[in-house]
């Protein structure tokens, strides 16, 4: 019996051990291959004329979640979108990183409650420190504290830009070394205010410049598209936002309700811009996609306008398809306020990955689009935004 009951002991230990390899090593890497997917290609041919100009740009990327998941930026990955060599590879001068911090469980694009959290278990499973488990503020702070290990480590090649001193500065060395890359920091949605208005001063100090109001629910500031109530902002949501402007940062009304968003430009002339995005007049998902009529007036207050690479923004996922939202937004809005916004490593599936986003500047040149515009497009309105909008000091 004794014998038996020691046999029985070790089987479950064994059992026990193998559950956590699995639950700690191979869980992570198959939900991030599974929801990272580029779908499998042919190499794009590439012209030599788009080649030499997309060597010349600037690209800069309105959103990224490279963030989110278990692996090592610094180091070119075989799996996901994005790391910093394919960054480099795609001609990326400038990145705005987001924190995913809380994902409702059987998350849709019409309506999520934010009862339960699907994320706990990713972050767990993940390894991410304990204080990161049950708190959302904890999760935004972690992921900038990564990226600000990675800045600290990349001997002067990755920049995290805080201030437009620090754009300015880390865009002239650029012009030397074209292996710096700068970073700016974002929140996917301001839950991780936690209902506290004293933690935007703790995202701003963890070097947070840019704040989602909304993600996939409904939060303590109003109404996602994607949540139950499509309410606009309650009177924390209006503090929040005269704060966010009062301290020199950018909203980004990325997955905000239509209402939201007529609220926030109702009550505030503090920069705005929608980071990741497609266009409800080219591809009609409007599930994801604002109004037409509200995209104009960010334009018309000097925003940005994001246009993301996944299928419910773009419909076309190709790099004909992204360039030809790129032309409809520029013809439609202006091509001073038209921009990258990938989404990349946002669990949406592409047909590229951040190393070929030269096939892009092939395709606009393809379609008509001129150099001078393309150079706007593909970086130089999201750099001269930030220029413009990020603090003094």
């Amino acid at each position: 019996m004794k014998k038996l009951l020691k046999w029985l002991l070790r089987g479950l230990g064994l059992l026990v051990l193998i559950g956590g390899v699995y639950f700690f090593f191979v869980l992570p890497q198959a939900v991030d291959r599974k929801a990272n997917v580029v779908v499998d290609h042919a190499p794009y041919a590439i012209s030599t004329q788009a080649q030499a100009l997309h060597d010349s740009l600037r690209v800069a990327d309105l959103h990224a979640d490279t963030l989110l998941w278990k692996r090592d930026p610094a180091k070119r990955q075989t799996r996901g979108q994005t790391d910093l060599p394919r960054f480099r590879d795609g001609g990326i001068a400038l990145q705005v990183f987001a924190t995913v911090t809380f994902v409702p469980k059987g998350m849709n694009e019409g309506s999520n409650t934010a009862d339960k959290d699907a994320m706990t278990a990713l972050t767990i499973a993940q390894a991410w420190p304990m204080r990161t488990w049950g708190s959302i503020y904890e999760r935004a702070a972690y992921q900038a504290q990564r990226l600000q290990k990675l800045e600290a480590r990349s001997g002067g090649n990755f920049v995290i830009a805080r201030t437009k001193t620090d754009l300015q500065t880390a865009l002239a060395a650029r012009e030397t070394n074209a292996d710096i890359l700068v970073g700016i920091l974002a929140t996917e949605g301001a839950h991780p205010l936690e209902g506290k208005i004293e933690n935007l001063d703790r995202l701003y100090d963890e070097g947070f410049r840019l704040i989602g109001l909304q993600h996939f629910f409904d939060n303590e500031l109003g109404g996602s598209l994607h949540g139950v109530s499509k309410s606009g902002l309650n009177a924390f949501g209006r503090e929040v936002v005269t704060a966010i402007a009062k301290k020199g940062m950018i909203i980004d009304v990325a997955h905000s309700s239509v209402k939201t968003v007529e609220d926030v430009l109702a009550m505030t002339d503090a920069p705005i811009l929608i980071s990741h995005t497609g266009i409800v007049s080219l591809c009609d998902h409007p599930k994801r996609n604002i109004p037409d009529r509200l995209l104009a007036q960010i334009a018309e207050r000097g925003g940005l306008i994001g246009v993301g690479y996944w299928e419910m923004a773009v419909c076309d996922t190709s790099p004909d398809g992204v360039a030809k939202m790129l032309i409809h937004g520029a013809s439609t809005f202006g091509v001073d306020h038209i921009a990258l916004g990938s989404d990349f490593d946002g669990a949406v599936t592409t047909v590229f990955d951040v190393s070929e986003l030269a096939a892009i500047t092939d395709a606009l040149l393809r379609q008509g689009m001129s150099e001078d515009d393309i150079r706007k497009v593909m970086g130089e309105n999201q750099i001269a935004f930030f220029l413009r909008n990020l603090p003094d000091a």
